[in-house]
């Protein structure tokens, strides 16, 4: 009798939460330009860091296992981490982690680069070559289970692409663009060259919310609502606004290899711009996709608070992927995610494989 393969278990959307000791990769040429962790004015519950003389990004507090779980009794999801595990200073610890979780692999995005970090290119590619430096030492010492996402000089896209060699050989598998860059959206073809040697490197293009438009973001943080409400707003609207442009486009048809992940704004809104541009496309005369994320190799994070077999219905089967959001405590973040995706009701077993392994393999070329 034939043994059965074990699942390998991919954790889609997992994160490392920089440190002081980040930055320790940069060149001594390159130390002015050393991030420095400073309060909060939105939120107290996290930092900011000021870079070059401006602030920008953010950095979630160090909270104690005691008021990690009582956030988490709160919320009602854990979102309980080992401090040395999410901010890497310990990669066993992280390793052991997930074996408890029954994760096999986990694809790490930043935390930092959620907004724009700078304006000065001479800064962010250093900032963006220590980042992707130490995550390629992470790499070396996880035994090939804790793969990447780069993060590239947007300002220069020369140095980008060399950058993405260098993480390519070194465990990355995706390169970070955000949904809005500057005065750009993610389909403008200044941005072309990163996608055509993302395709030449087989990487994938890893969407995660954010927003790196600073006039908009300054703009919806002066809304009353305050910073907390106003993060849906910021981070995951355009993210939404980026895929339905993705599926009007001509982005994925000029680079028809290339896998799209859209990573971190759940997935109960696949529908909604599924309808929208299926729409657009019957007022235009055109013949609407049969797969119409599945033809355009876009791949979306579900949470396990999304209807999935709904959302199935117009992702299709192979499109769907899942995440813990790991080392955050935010509405994404359930480190338990995956055991609970296991017990759901309404998902076949085929299908319940595909999400778990079968589709993040694929997105991420694993």
């Amino acid at each position: 009798m034939a043994t059965q393969t074990k699942l390998q278990v991919i954790d889609a959307d997992a994160h490392v939460i920089e440190t002081e000791r980040t930055w320790d990769y940069l060149e001594p040429a390159e130390e002015k330009f050393r991030p420095v962790l400073l309060p909060n004015p939105y939120d107290a519950e996290r930092q900011m860091w000021a870079i070059h003389g401006a602030t920008a990004g953010f950095r979630f507090a160090d909270l104690s296992e005691e008021q990690l779980e009582e956030l988490s009794r709160k919320a009602n999801r854990d979102m309980s981490t080992p401090k040395a595990a999410r901010e890497l200073d310990d990669v066993s610890l992280r390793l052991h982690h997930m074996d408890q979780l029954g994760i096999d692999v986990q694809v790490l995005h930043n935390t930092m680069w959620i907004e724009q970090v700078t304006q000065d290119p001479d800064c962010e590619a250093a900032l963006c070559r220590s980042w992707n430096k130490w995550l390629a030492d992470v790499y070396r010492q996880s035994n090939g289970r804790l793969n990447w996402s780069c993060v590239i000089p947007t300002l220069s896209l020369d140095e980008a692409v060399n950058q993405m060699r260098f993480a390519k050989e070194n465990g990355s598998v995706a390169v970070c663009m955000r949904p809005l860059e500057g005065d750009r959206s993610l389909t403008d073809p200044y941005f072309y060259p990163v996608y055509e040697e993302a395709t030449n490197l087989n990487m994938a293009v890893a969407v995660h919310i954010a927003n790196a438009n600073p006039t908009n973001v300054q703009l919806l943080r002066g809304f009353p609502e305050g910073f907390n409400t106003m993060a849906f707003a910021l981070f995951r609207v355009p993210t939404i606004v980026a895929t339905y442009a993705l599926l009007m486009g001509e982005a994925p048809k000029l680079f028809p290899k290339l896998r799209w992940g859209i990573i971190e704004a759940s997935a109960q809104w696949v529908p909604w711009i599924h309808h929208e541009v299926a729409r657009r496309y019957e007022a235009r005369g055109m013949a609407q996709p049969e797969d119409m994320f599945g033809e355009r190799q876009i791949y979306v994070t579900c949470q396990t608070d999304d209807d999935i077999p709904y959302v199935l219905k117009y992702a299709g089967p192979n499109s769907i992927v899942i995440g813990t959001d790991y080392g955050h405590t935010d509405p994404s973040s359930e480190i338990d995610a995956i055991s609970i995706f296991r017990g759901m009701d309404g998902i076949d077993e085929a299908t319940r494989e595909r999400i778990l392994c079968h589709n993040p393999k694929a997105l991420y070329n694993l």
